[in-house]
């Protein structure tokens, strides 16, 4: 499994709870898109995930930001996914990103607002902000692999799916 996380916005710990926290302990890899904020953060983050790639924020101190690229490439069960924290301009400047690293969809997060979508050429994922929702729910990314691609949920921490998707290879 891929457990997708963003925008914990924390000075002490990693702030996973309940079924955020279990996803991110039994992934295969975990990805986070960013605004950790302090190092601690990251490192606590690394203890509970087997695998961690991620992408420094906006809010991210300066150690964070020596340690984590702005964006990276990430692949995973054969989709490959262009991973920000944020782009401005919105759904189109996402999709150039993606282009540009030949990526088969985009996972970004900054807005904290939980979404997916697929209606555009990349399919564009926000997993929300598990910790900081400010006005949306708390949420998360899993995909799980399938026979064509993946197939994918936004969750909660009280494990309420919000939405599915699927993603093609």
């Amino acid at each position: 499994m891929l457990t997708v996380v963003s925008d914990t916005h924390s000075v002490h710990g990693h702030e996973l709870k309940g079924r955020t926290l279990q996803a991110v302990r039994e992934a295969d890899l975990v990805i986070h898109a960013g605004d950790f904020m302090r190092a601690a953060v990251l490192d606590a983050f690394e203890a509970e995930a087997r695998t961690l790639r991620a992408v420094s924020g906006n809010n991210d101190d300066s150690e964070i930001r020596d340690r984590l690229p702005e964006a990276c490439t990430v692949e995973y069960e054969g989709v490959r996914f262009a991973v920000t924290h944020r782009v401005s301009g919105g759904p189109t400047e996402l999709t150039l990103f993606g282009r540009e690293r030949d990526a088969d969809a985009v996972i970004y997060g900054h807005s904290h607002n939980p979404g997916v979508d697929t209606s555009g050429e990349l399919p564009l994922i926000n997993p929300g902000s598990h910790a900081q929702p400010r006005g949306y729910r708390k949420a998360h990314a899993e995909l799980e692999p399938t026979d064509d691609g993946l197939s994918g949920r936004l969750v909660t921490p009280n494990d309420y799916v919000i939405d599915t998707f699927t993603l093609s290879r």
